[in-house]
């Protein structure tokens, strides 16, 4: 009785009455069958059978990449036969270390880092001088920075091994370790696994050589999915075997969740040079995209700066005073004298309200003016002193004039920029003297220049005192409209109500006729409409670029559930020694969003490119704004993470076991 509590108190492992049973179409077919199996610490211990015996499925159950259907599983005590994946894969890489027949080096990385991949998930780091130390012990001091390509068979086998003591496990599981290794390298891995056994691991070994069963000191053999015997005895002589020292003493210390997230940038860098070309491809689709939003959203802001450019030469705060008509018996007639406006009246205006910043009047009429021989027919302006203050157009070159010239109805013009490159070329008209309709005018000054607002050249004008222009030139009595600046946009509505009701008093306008009296045109309004029809259209530019990036996301899932298909067994791997269903999603969502961050930095250099070259052929009006590339930009990102959302699930969801025989 004493005894067997002492062997329960030793038993690293327990298992009871355990079943595996696999569907085959519509054959059942038991793999384990009622098995029950009691394994110490330290025991050195070798599974044999011919194929399909259940020998690979208990071992798969005892390193806890499978569960059985049912039975008890204890190890160290804890039943795990009802654990989950992720608890599974925690309990794996504290417990067990792999050894596998196939070594399932991953080929992009060095020996340091094959050594060192289940550290990614135990500790969060590859931690190389530990790795370096262990592989130094193993006899492959020369061989740390060698990829498996370059790597014998047996170098390759010590390296899985190194991979399996990393974290310092109690026990390891190998399957067929000599199976693909020549007799020497076979040696000297059974030397290695006795040495470990002899620092208190506890081994189980899967083999169907003879020979190396021979060797463990405790040998099960099993057929048809249950054990034919179960014999303790003593091992080959192995005094002859090449042994290694005691494994290395280093403590590795667990670092943040930030060093884990850029060792798994590392691993996303890694696998997506391993495919340059299709890598390339998934960042191309995502390039155009984000060089699409950028070069539409530029495009967009270029020509809001552009009306806002055009509204700021018009005036701001700014509404026009028109004569409307009146109606008479249903009848729409000109309003008649009654209504007509006067320079009188634009100073009445500016007087009675106090809201008002400036007033102008303004007459327009065409007019051909000459210089020399040279002829150019233009608009031909009168207006105040004033003018040139409400729509910016005081002079680079010269002045304007004053109102005094227009008190005196002084015979000075000033140029538009059009109408002095015409005449004067790259002279200055200062002080020069044009004729306009044969009438002698003294050139005091340039406006600057405004160009086009999409209808007419703003800068094809001359502009005139509007007393000179209605007694010298064109002999009116009455001038066309009245501009109001107002001193701030919210006084806009009441300005304009007191505007309307000083006019109907001085015009004497009876109440049946004031509706259709005068006429106001606000700028804003104006202003506010051309914004509106912007916006929409750079809304619109930008929804058909998003959906070239949705496109380009749709491409990333693609290669990234390619990827997934052909990484199975890396992601079996991956889960073999430790990885939970999180660290698995977190790989293939980093390389996700890596390729959708540098194709859109790819994009933004693009975009610029797009818009420069649009700018300098073309003549449009395009601003980059950093709002636009942190935008583009994050929605690349975004997007790169939404659709490796479904590749990342589906990598994470492998039974491990599947993902290792996966061919």
């Amino acid at each position: 009785m004493d005894q067997a509590a002492e062997t329960e108190d030793n038993s690293m492992i327990k298992i009871t009455n355990i079943f595996k049973t696999y569907t085959m179409g519509e054959n059942v077919v038991k793999a384990l069958n009622d098995v029950s199996l009691v394994i110490e610490d330290g025991e050195f211990l070798a599974i044999m059978g011919p194929s399909g015996s259940g020998k690979s499925t208990l071992t798969h159950i005892i390193g806890l990449l499978d569960v059985p259907n049912a039975g008890s599983y204890q190890l160290n005590g804890r039943e795990v036969s009802q654990l989950s994946e992720d608890e599974l894969a925690v309990l794996r890489r504290e417990e067990i270390g792999f050894i596998f027949q196939q070594f399932n080096l991953l080929p992009r990385m060095t020996a340091v880092e094959n050594v060192g991949l289940p550290l990614l998930y135990s500790k969060k780091i590859f931690a190389q001088n530990f790795t370096s130390s262990l592989l130094e012990k193993m006899g492959l001091a020369l061989r740390l920075d060698h990829r498996p390509n370059a790597l014998s068979g047996g170098q390759q086998q010590r390296v899985a091994i190194a991979r399996a003591l990393v974290n310092k496990p109690k026990m390891i599981l190998a399957d067929e370790p000599t199976g693909n290794l020549d007799s020497a390298s076979s040696k000297e891995v059974m030397a290695i696994l006795h040495e470990l056994n002899s620092q208190g691991i506890t081994i189980v070994i899967v083999t169907h050589e003879e020979e190396i069963g021979q060797q463990a000191k405790r040998l099960i053999r099993m057929r048809d999915g249950v054990v034919q015997s179960d014999v303790r005895k003593i091992p080959a002589e192995i005094s002859d075997f090449k042994k290694i020292p005691e494994l290395p003493n280093t403590t590795v210390i667990s670092v943040g969740s930030w060093a884990e997230i850029v060792e798994h940038f590392k691993q996303g860098f890694k696998a997506l040079i391993a495919n340059k070309v299709r890598t390339c491809l998934s960042m191309l689709g995502i390039s155009i995209g984000v060089a699409a939003v950028i070069a539409m959203l530029a495009i967009g802001n270029g020509a809001q700066k552009a009306i806002e450019s055009q509204m700021a030469a018009l005036g701001s705060n700014l509404f026009v005073l028109r004569t409307g008509a009146t109606r008479v018996g249903g009848v729409v007639q000109d309003s008649g004298v009654s209504t007509r406006l006067t320079h009188e009246d634009s100073e009445a205006l500016k007087e009675q309200i106090p809201a008002v910043k400036e007033t102008s009047t303004r007459v327009n009429g065409k007019g051909e003016v000459t210089y020399l021989g040279q002829n150019w027919h233009t608009q031909v302006l009168g207006v105040d002193s004033s003018y040139a203050r409400m729509h910016a157009s005081q002079p680079e070159i010269g002045r304007y004039f004053t109102d005094e010239d227009n008190k005196k109805r002084a015979r000075v013009v000033v140029l538009g920029s059009t109408v002095a490159k015409e005449l004067f070329a790259n002279n200055s008209p200062i002080g020069e003297t044009v004729r306009i309709n044969k009438i002698g005018f003294l050139v005091i000054g340039v406006m600057p220049e405004k160009g086009t607002n999409g209808w007419q050249d703003q800068d094809d004008v001359v502009a005139i005192p509007v007393l000179t222009f209605m007694h010298r030139l064109h002999g009116r009595a009455f001038v066309d409209a009245i501009e109001i600046e107002v001193n701030d946009a919210n006084n806009m509505p009441e300005v304009e109500e007191a505007a309307l009701e000083i006019m109907y008093k001085r015009k004497k306008v009876p109440p049946s006729v004031r509706h259709d009296a005068f006429v106001l045109r606000n700028m804003a309004d104006i202003k506010a409409a051309m914004s509106e029809s912007n916006e929409t259209m750079a809304t619109l530019l930008a929804v058909i670029a998003a959906i070239s990036l949705l496109v380009g996301g749709i491409g990333i899932m693609n290669i990234m559930l390619v990827s997934v298909s052909e990484r199975t067994k890396e992601i079996g791997l991956r889960k073999a020694v430790g990885a939970r269903k999180k660290d698995i999603q977190m790989q293939f969502l980093v390389e996700s969003i890596v390729v959708s961050a540098i194709g859109g930095i790819a994009g933004i250099v693009l975009g610029g490119m797009i818009t420069t070259i649009l700018s300098m052929t073309i003549g449009w009006a395009t601003s980059i704004s950093l709002t636009s590339v942190l935008l583009s930009f994050s929605f690349s990102a975004a997007i790169g993470m939404i659709f490796g959302i479904y590749p990342a699930k589906k990598a994470s969801k492998l039974n491990p076991i599947d993902a290792l025989r996966f061919e």
